[in-house]
């Protein structure tokens, strides 16, 4: 055999081998731009989008993110043709983005200030997902908004705005540092969180919010708190399904070596969702010939 030939075999075998499993298909919630800057050029339109942060998060672990459009009222034909339920079968998990206020509207109160009325068409949205992608028990990873959704999705409420309702606490957002303004943590001790940093109880993270967990919903507990004030930073449902939480942005972490690796957050929500995604692959729920391919950090 020549030495082409030979080589050509090699990369024939290698490229079966790869195809011979699948990367994890992690679903994304969209945010919503209702009213768009006309120096965009989108004139009476909507946009829905992905924050390209979050996308490569979960794409440096080896998953394929995938947005979610929302179905809002100018697209209800779309709902017709194809069920949340539809689209959540062809994911193995969730990942709630950050964004826009969670509305008083969504946890029984009226807002404070008109400012803080938020987001109701995306807390729907959001909710009818989450709610989905749990009843198929598959995993559930909110972040910052996403995090304060997972709470008010069991019952509990936020704080609409920690410098009026909770005056005693220290400064959680800078508006000109941005993601730039940090804070530490403290993680619960004997939490599901501390397993995933067992060498250290108090980190630093991003801190990039207004709002803030208040009461505890049904099954939600909570993993870590702000150092300097207690306030809730990262909770978990104790139900069926993974669910968990972060007030922080682990994807603006990379390469901040003063603030916590996020890798072992994503790692772990990999890789619950490949073991549900293979008890549904070995009771032959999926279509995909190829078993899921477990999460990993890709070299830099």
């Amino acid at each position: 055999m020549s030495a082409k030939g030979s080589l050509g075999g090699a990369g024939a075998r290698k490229s079966l081998r790869v195809e011979q499993e699948r990367p994890l298909r992690i679903g994304v919630s969209a945010r919503l731009m209702h009213h768009v800057p006309p120096e965009l050029g989108f004139r009476n339109k909507s946009l829905q989008y992905i924050e390209a942060s979050l996308a490569h998060w979960i794409m440096a672990h080896g998953a394929v993110a995938f947005m979610v459009p929302a179905v809002t009222q100018d697209t209800q034909l779309a709902a017709r043709h194809l069920k949340v339920e539809h689209v959540v079968q062809e994911l193995d998990a969730l990942v709630l983005q950050g964004g826009a206020d969670v509305a008083p509207e969504t946890y029984g109160q009226e807002p404070l200030r008109e400012e803080w009325r938020g987001d109701v068409v995306r807390d729907r949205y959001e909710l009818a997902l989450m709610r989905c992608f749990l009843a198929q028990k598959k995993p559930v990873l909110g972040v910052c908004r996403g995090a304060q959704l997972l709470n008010v999705a069991f019952g509990g409420t936020l704080f609409q705005d920690i410098a009026t309702q909770c005056p005693a606490a220290h400064e959680h957002v800078d508006v000109e540092l941005y993601d730039q303004f940090e804070h530490d943590v403290t993680f619960i001790q004997g939490s599901a969180l501390t397993e995933l940093y067992p060498k250290s109880t108090q980190l630093r993270v991003t801190s990039i919010h207004h709002q803030a967990v208040a009461d505890l919903g049904k099954g939600i507990v909570v993993e870590a708190v702000s150092s300097l004030d207690g306030l809730v930073e990262a909770i978990r449902w104790t139900g069926e399904a993974y669910a968990r939480g972060v007030q922080w942005h682990p994807e603006f972490h990379h390469g901040r070596h003063a603030l916590v690796d996020s890798s072992p957050i994503m790692l772990d929500f990999l890789e619950a969702s490949r073991a549900e995604a293979m008890r549904r692959f070995d009771a032959g729920l999926e279509l995909d010939p190829r078993p899921p391919r477990a999460g990993q950090r890709l070299a830099a």
